[in-house]
């Protein structure tokens, strides 16, 4: 039976199991529900997951709704290209990163940019310049990380990895959609800023069947 992944487009949560399911080689089915029409909210999805929020993996009778959390089952499940680590040690350090990336980087990263995507800002103000100060800092810390290695946790790919990518994509994607706001907040030239994460995104962006994972509705946004 085929992994079944429920997912939004665009939505950092679901868009790490992808990256982790094609770290892993293995394939699945996706369904992307419409954020706009409330999809994740409907009777019928709600049944899967009573919070109404991606990702929903299912593979057989397993059922899972949390991001770290099917990452961490896909490992047990499927046990070929480990996404946290061969040894307790690497798997230490793994851990470590990930868990400190889910927790500061994501409202980092929506402090500069749901202003910009949701919010319809178009100028630099103070909050926003504050956020980007912040978000600099941020972003200090995983690109020490890269100064070790190729990627986050050394010389493979780990989950470490495919919980941040969506994050630095879309951050990626802020410079390329909102290039002056970005600019007035000293964002817009990113490789020059954190050369080491401008790297690392090409090379995750690089690998096997990553790019197919990247948000539906980019392919017709301007």
């Amino acid at each position: 039976m085929t992994i079944a992944l429920y997912s939004v487009s665009g939505a950092p949560s679901p868009w790490r199991v992808q990256i982790g399911l094609t770290f892993k080689g293995l394939a699945f089915d996706l369904t992307t529900l419409s954020a706009q029409k409330q999809e994740h909210k409907s009777p019928e999805f709600l049944k899967l997951n009573p919070r109404g929020t991606v990702p929903v993996l299912i593979d057989g009778d397993t059922q899972l709704t949390d991001s770290i959390g099917i990452l961490g089952w896909l490992d047990r499940a499927y046990p070929d290209r480990p996404l946290f680590g061969a040894t307790p040690s690497q798997s230490a350090v793994i851990w470590q990163r990930v868990m400190s990336i889910a927790e500061f980087l994501p409202p980092a990263v929506s402090g500069v940019l749901r202003p910009l995507f949701f919010g319809g800002e178009t100028e630099a103000t103070d909050a926003l310049r504050e956020a980007a100060q912040a978000l600099t800092d941020e972003l200090a810390i995983p690109e020490s990380y890269l100064s070790e290695g190729a990627f986050l946790a050394g010389a493979n790919p780990t989950a470490a990895d495919a919980v941040m990518f969506p994050h630095i994509r879309l951050l990626v994607r802020g410079t390329q959609t909102h290039a002056a706001t970005m600019e007035a907040l000293g964002l817009g030239d990113l490789p020059a800023l954190f050369p080491n994460l401008a790297a690392w995104v090409n090379r995750v962006e690089a690998l096997p069947n990553v790019a197919a994972t990247f948000p539906p509705h980019w392919q017709d946004a301007t």
